[in-house]
């Protein structure tokens, strides 16, 4: 058996179209969370709810796309804009990677998207947190 062909690098403009859409779907997850938190939270201390809603919202939100990354590579964005991640090596997606994309992925947007930014001087247009995984985002075929 020979080795499959390798699926083609996403473009840095399919994979910003993609994230585009990722932040409106995003919001509405973290809203319809955030709400339902401070619904049950309205019991706590101020001082205790804050910082365990930020807590939940980023777990809401690795929760929401590490399930995704595993179960297929893709979100319901990256679906629409036909890319999927996959390893650098073309393989699946496990939970420690996705989690550890993640939490690169929320650093670097964190610091005011310098995570993102990488892109524009990476010699293969990867972001950062790809870089670090050992992930690639690939176009898929239709």
């Amino acid at each position: 058996m020979g080795d499959q062909p390798r699926a083609p690098a996403a473009g840095l403009g399919r994979r910003l179209g993609s994230l585009g859409y990722e932040v409106l779907l995003l919001t509405a997850i973290l809203f319809i969370g955030g709400w339902t938190f401070l619904f049950f939270a309205r019991a706590l201390d101020p001082a205790l709810a804050r910082p365990l809603l930020q807590l939940y919202l980023l777990a809401l939100g690795a929760a929401y796309f590490v399930y995704c990354w595993t179960h297929g590579g893709q979100t319901l964005p990256m679906k629409t804009w036909r890319i999927r991640l996959e390893t650098r090596s073309g393989g699946a997606i496990t939970w420690r990677t996705g989690i550890t994309r993640y939490l690169f992925a929320a650093a670097g947007i964190g610091l005011c998207g310098l995570g993102l930014a990488w892109a524009i001087f990476d010699r293969e247009r990867q972001f950062l947190h790809d870089r670090l995984a050992g992930t690639k985002i690939v176009r898929c075929e239709a």
